[in-house]
């Protein structure tokens, strides 16, 4: 086994870093935002406790399914996590 430390000092120039404004940061590689964008974000309010899952069965318009469906894997947890905003919206 390796004894050596797998932590280093961070070799970051904090101080410049703190100096900086908004305007001196290159945005230029990163794309901006678009209103697609926005509309295909999962809501994720912070990290959550496990809960435990109930399997039901439930009856869901065929059309509103195939399109959940549509938006690929974790598609059953983007539903619940719009039932569960609503629900907190609500109470």
């Amino acid at each position: 086994m390796n004894d050596e430390s797998t932590s280093s000092n961070s070799q970051t120039d904090w101080q410049r870093l703190d100096t900086m404004t908004d305007e001196d940061i290159d945005l230029s590689d990163c794309p901006e935002i678009t209103p697609e964008m926005f509309a295909k974000a999962v809501v994720r309010r912070g990290l959550s406790v496990a809960k435990v899952k109930t399997q039901v069965t439930l009856r869901i318009d065929s059309d509103v399914l195939k399109w959940f469906k549509s938006q690929g894997r974790g598609y059953q947890t983007q539903i619940n996590q719009l039932l569960r905003a609503y629900m907190e919206a609500h109470q």
